[in-house]
């Protein structure tokens, strides 16, 4: 046997220690089926320093690692398998969908946390419902940036281990060349996951995987005295929830696509679709190509995700209480919480970005001001925050006056927010530095996003994709780069649109 095999089967044996604690669970919450073999799998990228905080074996030949994240290959200790899950899409119930393009490989336990390893573009499975079940390069390198990208932007969200080209083309509007990714996630069980038995009345199986998901995700619930656990997992996953939007809210990133089917039950942001990054300050601002009337715009994403919750209310209705009055009123509280709770948790990262509390007297009112400002202006959402540190330091207000057209406007609000400032107990110091910690200069903008795949689905030229993402590992540090991957797109590179990426 030649030397390259046995790397390989060496590699197959030592990638990590696999569980599979989700294939354990009835077969009615899954598909046993391994990924589809492909032509000719050449690794793209390979995140190292996940792999290792995986407890993988990082030093092994490209070419093991191309076998083994494009399913060619299927590591000892694995059980693929695809989910079974329902959803709401852009507000329709469907009762089907299921991984229609992805298996779940496993689980991988650290001591800190259990996480998911799926393979995304892998063949068909029984919820393809007439798709290919493969994915092309261009939505695969977008979720390989976008994601690594809000890791480091210390945002909840599903991760991005390896890059695979398969050597064969997909079919969509035109032949595209074909790739898989490997996407590491705290879960794979979506509110969509409830919403499938629920729909066909599987009380029993509602039960098994609201008592998994508090199992894996939501241990304290079991020794902390609940009256109902369900009650307090559905409270938990509303206040994750909570957590996440507000911070997609602070980089100004727009999902585009919050279906139920989306939406975590651990508070990751999951499935990187028509997302993108709001260039101009626009709570309207929608990018996604199939979201023809604004469901799932910046500004509605709170609102969207309280939606999503009252879905997940629905599903464990018949698991919390008997009695219908009390019941109503015991879920109506914790949806009608949760608005309360996300607008908070906005409101306070909104005011750490311009160095005040939210409590203070006046603040909102002050950031509001700013904000219509912003849209009136058409002022850039990320450097007009980030500038705003520099009126406090060394560099003065030039760069974030430049946002605005209103100088006499601007002007006037910046008198009175350094009014604000001085009323704080911290020094300048101190609030430039907590302004310059939570604004970030550097995001992956979608212009750049654009680049990266053109270079990567015209010319195999992934440097682009692994240059952008190097910078994006160091959002709020100024770096010595080109001042271009700071800076809005111009008119001719500007997107207008985002597509989904089956």
């Amino acid at each position: 046997m030649p030397d390259q095999n046995k790397q390989t089967i060496e590699f197959k044996k030592n990638i990590v220690n696999f569980d599979n604690s989700y294939s354990s669970l009835p077969e009615i919450f899954y598909q046993r089926i391994n990924p589809v073999p492909v032509k000719s799998p050449e690794l793209i990228i390979f995140n190292k320093n996940l792999g290792k905080n995986l407890g993988m074996d990082i030093e092994q030949p490209e070419e093991c690692y191309a076998q083994i994240f494009s399913g060619n290959i299927i590591p000892d200790g694995a059980s693929p398998i695809a989910l079974t899950y329902a959803g709401h899409q852009f507000g329709h119930f469907v009762g089907q969908l299921g991984d229609g393009r992805a298996v779940l490989l496993g689980e991988v336990n650290t001591p800190k946390q259990r996480h998911d390893i799926q393979l995304k573009g892998s063949g068909q499975t029984q919820f393809s419902r007439q798709g290919d079940g493969r994915s092309a390069l261009g939505p695969v390198i977008r979720e390989y940036i976008l994601s690594e990208a809000m890791h480091a932007l210390n945002i909840p969200t599903t991760r991005s281990l390896a890059a695979v080209s398969t050597g064969e083309e997909v079919v969509r509007e035109t032949l595209l060349p074909g790739a898989i990714l490997t996407r590491v996630a705290k879960s794979h069980v979506r509110i969509g996951t409830f919403e499938y038995f629920a729909a066909r009345q599987q009380w029993d199986n509602v039960k098994i995987l609201a008592d998994y998901a508090i199992e894996r995700h939501y241990p304290e619930i079991k020794t902390s005295p609940n009256p109902n656990p369900y009650l307090a997992f559905l409270k938990a996953v509303a206040e994750k929830q909570a957590t996440l939007i507000a911070k997609w809210m602070g980089v100004g990133f727009i999902h585009g696509v919050m279906n139920t089917d989306n939406s975590s039950i651990a508070g990751e942001t999951i499935d990187y679709g028509p997302c993108a990054f709001m260039d101009n300050y626009d709570p309207a601002t929608v990018f996604s190509s199939i979201d023809h009337h604004g469901r799932y715009s910046f500004g509605n994403q709170p609102k969207i995700a309280q939606w999503n919750i009252a879905c997940l209310a629905g599903c464990l209705m018949t698991l919390i209480d008997d009695d219908q009055t009390k019941l109503k009123k015991e879920l109506g509280k914790i949806i009608e919480d949760f608005s309360v709770k996300v607008n908070n948790a906005i409101e306070k990262i909104m005011c750490q970005k311009i160095g005040l509390n939210s409590k203070q007297n006046n603040a909102k009112t002050l950031l509001n001001k700013l904000l219509e400002i912003m849209k009136n202006n058409e002022s850039d959402y990320t450097l007009t925050f980030r500038y705003m540190s520099d009126v406090l330091g060394e560099k003065g207000d030039s760069n974030f006056k430049k946002q605005f057209i209103s100088k006499n406007e601007i002007a006037e609000w910046l008198n009175e927010w350094q009014s604000f400032i001085e009323q704080q107990k911290n020094s300048k110091k101190e609030i430039y530095h907590s302004m310059r910690a939570i604004n970030p200069i550097y995001i992956p903008r979608n212009h750049l996003v654009e680049r990266a795949i053109k270079a990567g689905v015209n010319n195999a030229d992934y440097s682009v994709m692994t240059d952008l993402c190097s910078i994006l590992n160091q959002p709020y540090k100024e770096q010595h780069v080109d001042s271009g991957y700071k800076n809005p797109a111009e008119s001719s590179e500007r997107v207008y649109k985002t597509f989904c990426g089956t």
